[in-house]
């Protein structure tokens, strides 16, 4: 026999301690936008629904999506996340795994300032190379088009 799972009015929902996806964003700084696509790709399961199909949240629901923001802003990639959701979620976890992927990923942004800085320092000189002045000859534009 198949079970079926009530779903409760909003209301209801909201009475018991849970959030709509709006209130869910504003608590945790994920826009709903964003909810919905994690939800899509997997980083976080299908949302509970309410009777009118609201989406329906709960308070272990909202940490998985701060710990998501803030991975995403020390620059982690979707594909990072779900590698440490999945060490945070396993609690036979080596912390040594853990520290392995934060160390690759601090490498990766000490490489991609290299780059940055190398670009930055190209652009300076190639302004102070450009008089900024009446004059159509602009080496900035002469670099780019080389």
């Amino acid at each position: 026999m198949a079970s079926t799972t009530i779903r409760p009015e909003l209301a209801d929902a909201l009475e018991a301690g849970l959030h709509n996806i709006g209130q869910a964003a504003a608590l945790t700084g994920v826009s709903a936008k964003m909810i919905r696509h994690y939800e899509s790709i997997g980083l976080i399961a299908p949302a509970a629904r309410t009777f009118a199909n609201y989406r329906l949240y709960n308070e272990a629901d909202l940490h998985r999506l701060r710990f998501i923001k803030r991975a995403r802003s020390l620059g982690f990639a979707i594909k990072q996340i779900e590698a440490l959701l999945a060490l945070w979620d396993d609690p036979q976890r080596a912390s040594a795994e853990v520290k392995q992927l934060a160390r690759a990923h601090a490498a990766e942004l000490r490489e991609k300032i290299r780059e940055l800085q190398a670009m930055q320092r190209t652009l300076e000189t190639l302004a102070r190379r450009c008089h900024g002045d009446g004059r159509p000859t602009c080496p900035i534009l002469d670099d780019l088009a080389s």
